[in-house]
């Protein structure tokens, strides 16, 4: 069988923009946007459209690709009341963050720092559920834990009860980070915990960087669908890989980089524009040797102008889709980033 391959969010990293172009290689059946923050208040559905601009595109990228956008917070009707909002955009679902291990959102009581709650993650995960139409799907994220694993099947069986129609399980706890291994057996039993009565999917997410680790992680959690946020990152062809065992060569990765820098430069503050850059090109050195050498070539410099004469030699002519502008972009209006920002994978 085919294996479903979601891509997921990484706040600070994989945004709209890196979504674009990584659903451009192909192989990626859906992503799910970084996570828009919900506290107590009621969000404009420019706040949405900011965060996933796709929604202006039918909810898709420009490769045709559903995203589903996240939620993050910790009040059920507040939750609720902007998942009802969210739900007028018509997106491809809602999905709900109970996983991101950043300290400052545990700090406000976002993600991970709510597993170990698992009633008010069912009553988060049931008010949503409420407020959403029954057509659009609502699915949710967590990881195994906070601090450990010990209530890691009573998380998952709130989000089941709840009437959730899809569960993402990140193979580590916050304490873990992202630190190897994941521990995909532990998938496994809380997947063969969830009540018998009522199907759940579950979605295996952690450590899938090759071919190979993909096909043991469906192995050992008998998943037949995984979340792949870094690994896609650093191989822009491994979803297309797991499901042809084909690759992605360097020759196709420059005419991607020009595709990006030109919707990072319609979008980005100029200062932050080539760090943009330099970050996923972090990334792709990992699989790339030829990104090392780019890297190494723009890496003393912040000069968009710089990165502008090293594409014009090296990526002439940008990625595009059939039928689509040279310059063509998601509508979206001009939003300035931080990107002194750490990514985190949510």
């Amino acid at each position: 069988m085919t294996p479903t391959l979601l891509l997921a969010p990484m706040e600070g990293l994989l945004d709209a923009t890196l979504r674009d172009v990584l659903t451009r290689t192909g192989g990626v059946d859906r992503c799910v946007s970084e996570f828009i923050r919900v506290t107590d208040t009621l969000l404009p559905e420019r706040a949405f459209v900011r965060v996933v601009p796709e929604l202006l595109n039918g909810g898709r990228t420009r490769a045709g690709v559903p995203v589903r956008p996240q939620l993050l917070g910790s009040d059920p009707v507040c939750l609720a009341e902007n998942a009802a909002r969210l739900a007028s955009l018509s997106p491809f679902g809602v999905d709900l963050n109970f996983g991101c291990p950043a300290k400052t959102v545990n700090r406000s009581r976002g993600g991970a720092v709510l597993l170990d709650e698992p009633e008010l993650i069912g009553r988060i995960v049931s008010a949503v559920r409420r407020a959403v139409p029954a057509h659009l799907p609502v699915s949710a994220k967590m990881r195994l834990g906070y601090g450990d694993d010990a209530v890691a099947e009573d998380c998952a069986r709130a989000i089941a009860e709840a009437g959730a129609d899809e569960l993402v399980i990140h193979a580590r706890t916050k304490a873990h980070g992202y630190r190897p291994p994941a521990y995909w057996e532990r998938i496994a039993e809380v997947k063969a915990a969830l009540p018998a009565g009522r199907h759940l999917p579950v979605v295996a997410n952690g450590e899938v960087w090759t071919v190979d680790q993909a096909r043991r992680c469906l192995d050992v959690t008998g998943c037949d669908a995984l979340m792949i946020g870094r690994g896609m990152v650093t191989d822009p062809g491994l979803a297309l890989a797991i499901k042809t065992e084909g690759a992605v060569p360097w020759s196709q990765i420059p005419p991607l980089l020009a595709t990006f820098w030109i919707q990072v430069s319609a979008r980005v503050d100029r200062r932050h524009r080539a760090g943009r850059l330099k970050q996923w090109l972090n990334y792709l050195r990992k699989r790339y040797p030829e990104a090392q050498t780019a890297f190494d070539a723009l890496r003393e410099s912040n000069d968009p102008a710089h990165v502008d004469a090293w594409l014009a030699h090296h990526a002439p002519q940008p990625h595009q889709l059939p039928g689509e502008n040279p310059a063509g972009r998601l509508p979206q209006a001009a939003i300035s980033v931080p990107q002194a920002e750490i990514a985190v994978a949510c």
